[in-house]
């Protein structure tokens, strides 16, 4: 079987069929962690059916002998990085952003603030958060995280670069003083302003294996809009291992479509979306 990009070959692609999906069903159930229903099957035909052309092959069966032999080590993250990237933008969600807020105008300690955007996607919900932060705080005393599994999104929120169509999201007084406009091979794009971006670091982390542990304890863990793709152990065991992280009053903090109710018992809900660690005794 011919792999190769660079051969003039257009082949005749055959349709995903249900037994190849299932196949990457189960894949990237393994590897992620997340449930793909019967819905996503076009969706999994269109984001895979480029890596049949890469390697000049005709079937989606192909396609999977490769992803799971170790002869292309590689296609496992390129075939995570594209199906699991989703939608994101700036300032999703607001009443989030309000809350937090008033967490940053109540807080009662010096301490550093630290909050980690755990499935930051391609950067705008984590810049989104150091906005907020940057004007409640000012430059220092603040810390961001952001992990996403998609090696491809963390890439562009590393470059912290956006179509400017994308700044219609962000409020002007933000727009003004956080971002810039792009200029020359930079026109029709803007970017995080320097000062933003040294509180920010981005790392690639797959929520469904084991969580670094050198990441200290945060006041705000933002998980918001992945819980839906996950099965039910799925959710307790990630809702249960990020509780690990959180300060003694920190808070984890889920999408509007989201619920953890009757997920775990360790966690308590404050408002809708955001929830507490009932006692940090994890022992």
């Amino acid at each position: 079987m011919e792999k190769s990009a660079s051969t003039p070959v257009h082949l005749q692609l055959s349709p995903l069929t249900d037994k190849e999906f299932a196949g990457f069903q189960k894949l990237i159930y393994e590897w992620a962690g997340i449930h793909m229903n019967e819905s996503k099957k076009a969706l999994v035909s269109g984001r895979l059916m480029k890596r049949l052309r890469h390697y000049n092959i005709s079937t989606f069966s192909d396609y999977l002998r490769i992803v799971k032999g170790s002869e292309f080590p590689e296609e496992k993250q390129i075939m995570i990085n594209l199906l699991t990237t989703n939608e994101t933008y700036f300032f999703r969600e607001p009443k989030h952003f309000d809350w937090l807020r008033q967490k940053i105008r109540t807080r009662n300690t010096a301490e550093k603030f630290r909050l980690w955007s755990a499935a930051s996607s391609s950067g705008q919900e984590a810049y989104t958060i150091a906005m907020v932060i940057a004007e409640e705080m000012g430059p220092h005393g603040w810390e961001i995280l952001g992990s996403d599994i998609s090696e491809r999104a963390l890439s562009v929120a590393i470059n912290a670069t956006y179509p400017i169509e994308q700044a219609a999201q962000i409020p002007e007084r933000y727009l003004k003083r956080f971002c810039l406009k792009g200029v020359r091979e930079s026109e029709g794009k803007f970017c995080i302003r320097p000062e933003i971006l040294q509180n920010i670091r981005f790392f690639r982390v797959n929520l469904n294996e084991a969580l670094p542990q050198n990441f200290g304890l945060f006041d705000v863990i933002f998980l918001r809009n992945v819980m839906i793709y996950f099965d039910r152990p799925t959710r307790q065991k990630v809702a249960e291992g990020l509780m690990h992280f959180l300060k003694p009053d920190g808070n984890l903090v889920i999408g509007h479509a989201e619920s953890l109710h009757g997920i775990t018992e360790r966690l308590r809900a404050i408002k809708p979306t955001i929830y507490v660690a009932r006692t940090n005794n994890f022992t």
